[in-house]
């Protein structure tokens, strides 16, 4: 970054913070300066000032929903604000704008803005908030009937229902979106101009932070004379496996997008690629005598122990093996902090779920859906990347780690999560590639439906696991943070990756955009 850059970054953050601590500004502004902090993806720089601010408005909560009692758009953005940074907030909150008959009052439907943010807000229920199911289902129709019938005119506006309709906030992937909203905001009438140059100058900052890290994580020297990426040769033995290393780079930018989890997105980015290729030969390739060897290896986790495995199996362990160990030796040298532990329980895990699956499809066995999705916890990967990012999150302690002896709710339905949106986008190409049935052929065998109703099916318990996760992030409030953040992006990514199908098989289309967008093209300042 030019030191003209870095001179003016630092003048924009000291005056955007002045704005967000200024004491005299409106409540109503106040949210809204909040909600394009975030959507412009700088609120990371303002985690002190946003949580006083909310504090403050917080406080003073009653008054400020009485003085706001008629406008829906506040009243949503205030409850999506609040409860999106942990605050307790009631969904009874929107029981004023319901009629006599316990509905939402017909005259919200044709105030598009009002809508929209109650649209957003609808989409942080937990389970048995039925108001805010209603407020989704009402804002889902009137949005849809307004992109029917509207005009030229409201060009703009479209195009944030749209967007919105595509994916609401809760389920966006931050960095993923800020491209987006930036070039949207600035088309906007009033702005903030410190905002949105701020947002820009540190997109592009952030940008060349992941170059810096694509570039070493494919050159990357671990130990002695073993680069990881380059003289790894894995995928040479592994000819049937995908090399994806810049997908899997861009899934650790969904995951933790900010600077300070560098060291996370390097670590995952090479746990990705592993993933990847172990998934391979579990499906694709291996024999299952030689899978339940290389599960027993990995369950021994013994470098020593591994001639009874095939050759590409024992370069495959020792790829897995020496990676891990460098991960853990790394935390221990930096932290004095023992995860090699956790690093090979997750991975064991992985193993013995994707052996079970291998073992239903060698007998043509199609499990039930609940078999299938209690073993799809951990085939999905999910606790593997979530247990990295739990050892490898800034200001890990040796409490943290007594805490996390099991997975923790936030792990499980997340884990869920990426098993779910994952077999929606790969279901066709994997089961003809030769996988195992996935949760819609589970569906679709013994419920005896069509595929079309086995996708409503899957779609719909989605909703209700992200109502859970929506919860077990309220009652998981003791764990970090940062890792509490990335356990809720890891669905959000996957939703990214799937939406239109088979996103990370294929790099073409959607991920193309993205990796064109975040990892390579700036924001024209």
């Amino acid at each position: 970054m030019q030191e003209r850059d870095a001179k003016r970054l630092d003048e924009l953050k000291m005056e955007v913070a002045r704005m967000i601590n200024e004491e005299t500004v409106v409540v109503d502004d106040k949210l809204e300066l909040i909600d394009a902090l975030q959507q412009l993806g700088i609120d990371y720089h303002f985690e002190k000032e946003i949580k006083h601010a909310l504090d403050s408005i917080f406080s003073k909560f009653d008054d400020i929903r009485m003085e706001t009692k008629d406008n829906a758009y506040i009243i949503a953005l205030l409850f999506r604000l609040l409860r999106g940074h942990g605050f307790r907030v009631s969904q009874d909150i929107f029981d004023q704008f319901k009629d006599e008959k316990g509905s939402f009052k017909s005259n919200l439907s044709n105030q598009i803005k009002n809508l929209l943010s109650l649209y957003e807000a609808s989409y942080l229920a937990v389970d048995g908030e039925d108001t805010l199911i209603e407020a989704r289902n009402f804002t889902i129709q009137h949005l849809k009937n307004f992109l029917s019938c509207s005009s030229h005119d409201s060009r703009k506006l479209r195009d944030y229902v749209v967007n919105a309709l595509e994916q609401p906030l809760q389920w966006r992937v931050e960095r993923f979106y800020t491209r987006w909203f930036i070039d949207a905001y600035e088309k906007e009438e009033k702005i903030r101009p410190q905002l949105l140059e701020f947002a820009k100058l540190d997109f592009n900052v952030v940008q060349n932070t992941y170059k810096r890290e694509l570039k070493e994580v494919s050159r990357m020297k671990n130990f002695g004379n073993f680069r990881w990426w380059s003289n790894l040769r894995l995928w040479e033995k592994l000819p049937f496996s995908r090399e994806r290393l810049a997908e899997n780079y861009l899934w650790s930018v969904g995951w933790a997008f900010e600077p300070k989890h560098s060291t996370f997105r390097l670590a995952q980015t090479k746990a990705n690629s592993l993933i990847t290729a172990i998934d391979d030969v579990y499906d694709v390739y291996g024999f299952l005598d030689e899978l339940e060897l290389f599960t027993e290896a990995v369950d021994r986790w013994d470098a020593l122990d591994i001639k009874q495995l095939p050759e590409y199996m024992r370069l495959c362990f020792l790829a897995l093996f020496n990676t891990t160990n460098y991960t853990a030796y790394e935390t221990m040298r930096e932290k004095g902090l023992n995860i090699l532990p956790f690093l090979k329980r997750a991975w064991t895990d992985l193993c013995k779920a994707y052996l079970v699956e291998a073992k239903w499809y060698n007998k043509g066995y199609i499990p039930t859906l609940e078999e299938y999705l209690q073993n799809g916890l951990f085939s999905s990967s999910g606790h593997v990347i979530l247990s990295y990012a739990y050892c490898l999150v800034p200001d890990l302690t040796q409490h943290d780690l007594d805490l996390f002896q099991n997975y923790p709710e936030l792990v499980q339905w997340s884990s869920m999560l990426l098993r779910l949106y994952n077999d929606l986008g790969t279901s066709k190409p994997e089961h003809q590639r030769g996988d195992v049935a996935k949760s819609i052929n589970c569906c679709m065998h013994h419920e005896g439906i069509t595929e079309a109703a086995a996708r409503e099916r899957i779609k719909e318990l989605i909703y209700d696991c992200l109502k859970k996760l929506n919860g077990a992030r309220r009652v998981d409030s003791t764990f970090n943070k940062n890792f509490a953040d990335i356990a809720m992006n890891l669905p959000r990514t996957a939703h990214s990756f799937y939406i239109y199908g088979d996103g990370y098989g294929s790099s073409e289309g959607e991920t193309k955009d993205m990796i064109i967008s975040l990892l390579i093209e700036p924001v024209q300042i």
